[in-house]
């Protein structure tokens, strides 16, 4: 959960429905970063090993007086890159080829009417904040500030729902601290492919202190035991998003109240495998220019080569442009530790890229419509969606990566806009990139990723005035025309609608989880939001899995 400040007419109008619920933030004098230029470095305020997750008792739930909305915090350079509307660049107004597709598990996730071993889902609050990975043997699920653990093979909870804080509760050793008393969401939830283990991570920013709550699994059972790690921030640690990589945990952070501009930090991987407290946490500070960065995150098992940067990207500050920032941490010597150009930080490169609009304007404003209701829906249109998905095929390193955009004139609707860049650590170039929009319908809040072979998926939502919101996917071969996305597989038909006419609710998703199944490199598993009965909080998930035949 976030603390309501999106925009003052958002405020007053969820005031005036009364349903926020407005934490209390306490002054107090936390440690401020250094200088611009300079590496942050600080050491946990808490950490230990917890018991077996399955051990835990569940938290009472708090739903406090009426229901909370979980408002984020709008880019400040949004209208920077914005030129009134453009036709798109890359446009993809007709499907591509299709291909041959093994669905496998596909099951309800958390929300309205779920029940699992630890008791049913009664959280009222939105969005859902979807996120979720699979393991070898499981896949863990989180909503806003819920998670459950699902057996791969079965599709079925064997833990769960808990509140999330559930993972740190007793890390104050009796005197609690804010990892394990409150409970705020924003949560990420990856699976470290390489080291086998989860790591399971949340923000605390209730009552003045913030904090990043980090839980690394001792095994690959993300019901038994976690190294868990409280790392104090010097300003509300908004959206963090988490990339694995060889050398660290790398995340992203858009600071407010008392900072403004995005936050890079690498979190000491091997450390906190160990549960070691003396691993740190190595941050620097952008200025207000820049917000929205997503870190890379390893797919497959080749590591990309020796010595490389972690890589951030995020939508350029000038127009039809993406940012690219290189990461070297060195934890044994963090003055040799860098992020991007100078003190300044600014990126290692600008990529022209198609010509785009930011969808909803990028100002938080709603154009998505649904069947059956005058309720339009968000896209968060000003910034990328997670994850940035880095795979290493040995004689090139991908990135892939995609935003909601306006296609433009004519037929004006929200499409997904995907690339796929080349080059990270030479000179990055795009090698394609497209704007999904096939049809008259809206898509949004997806996912892209690629399989070993090349294949590359994209995951979304799809709605429109004729119907409800739903889940769907389309594909890639490595031998179609560059740009194209092939025929679309519906993965959930939506069957109910966000909103009332008398209780409006705009926000949708917030996120998405896409991520390959670690046991064939081949299989996707998608997690996101859908419309299933009309109405306002009784949101639901869906967790879904499939791969192209062509991968084996």
């Amino acid at each position: 959960m976030k603390i309501p400040s999106r925009t003052k007419g958002a405020i007053n109008f969820a005031v005036s429905l009364a349903f926020i619920v407005c934490l209390p933030f306490v002054a107090r004098s936390a440690p401020q970063p250094p200088p611009q230029g300079q590496v942050e470095v600080r050491t946990p305020r808490r950490n230990d090993t917890s018991p077996p997750l399955r051990n835990i008792p569940r938290p009472a739930v708090s739903l406090g007086p009426g229901r909370k909305v979980n408002p984020v915090r709008l880019n400040p350079n949004r209208s920077a890159v914005s030129l009134g509307l453009q036709q798109d660049g890359a446009l993809q107004n007709s499907f591509g080829s299709a291909h041959s597709v093994t669905k496998g598990k596909n099951v309800e996730g958390l929300g309205a009417g779920f029940n699992g071993p630890q008791g049913g889902f009664n959280l009222q609050s939105a969005p859902p904040d979807t996120t979720g990975a699979v393991g070898d043997t499981q896949f863990v699920q989180w909503v806003n500030s819920m998670f459950a653990v699902f057996d791969k093979k079965t599709g079925k909870a064997v833990f769960g729902p808990v509140p999330g804080n559930t993972l740190w509760q007793g890390l104050g050793g009796g005197t609690p601290v804010p990892c394990e008393v409150n409970n705020d969401g924003d949560p990420v939830v990856q699976y470290d492919k390489v080291a086998k283990r989860w790591v399971l991570s949340q923000f605390s920013v209730s009552g003045g202190t913030f904090a990043q709550c980090i839980a690394v699994s001792t095994t690959s059972d993300a019901t038994g035991t976690f190294h868990r790690y409280e790392f104090e921030q010097p300003a509300f640690n908004d959206y963090p998003k988490m990339g694995i990589w060889p050398d660290a945990y790398y995340i992203s952070y858009n600071m407010f109240d008392g900072l403004s501009g995005a936050r890079a930090c690498a979190y000491d991987r091997a450390k906190m495998m160990a549960g070691d407290a003396t691993a740190t946490q190595q941050c620097f500070q952008l200025n207000a220019s820049f917000f929205g960065l997503l870190p890379s995150d390893l797919d497959g098992l080749t590591p990309p080569p020796a010595g490389s940067p972690n890589y951030y990207v995020a939508i350029g500050l000038a127009p039809n442009t993406l940012n690219l920032w290189k990461f070297h941490v060195d934890f044994a010597t963090p003055a040799n530790s860098t992020f991007g150009v100078g003190a300044a930080h600014t990126p290692n490169a600008t990529i022209n890229v198609a010509k785009f609009n930011l969808s909803c304007n990028g100002h938080g404003e709603t154009c998505v419509p649904q069947l059956g209701t005058p309720q339009q829906l968000d896209t968060l249109g000003e910034r990328l969606m997670f994850r940035l998905a880095y795979r290493n095929f040995g004689d090139h390193e991908a990135l892939v990566l995609n935003h909601a955009v306006d296609t433009g004139p004519p037929g004006s609707r929200t499409g997904v806009r995907w690339y796929e860049l080349r080059s990270p650590n030479a000179t990055p170039t795009v090698f394609q990139q497209g704007t999904f929009a096939p049809d008259s319908n809206h898509r949004w809040m997806a996912g892209v990723a690629m399989d070993k072979k090349g294949n590359l998926v994209a995951s979304y939502n799809v709605s429109g005035s004729t119907i409800n919101p739903s889940i769907r996917f389309s594909s890639r071969a490595p031998g179609d025309p560059l740009g194209k996305l092939g025929k679309e597989t519906v993965l959930r038909a939506g069957t109910g609608s966000q909103g009332t006419a008398t209780d409006a609710l705009s926000r949708w998703g917030d996120y998405s989880g896409l991520s390959i199944d670690p046991a064939d490199d081949c299989t996707f598993w998608f997690t996101g939001e859908y419309g299933k009965d009309n109405g306002v909080f009784n949101w639901h998930t869906r967790i879904a899995s499939f791969k192209l035949k062509s991968c084996h």
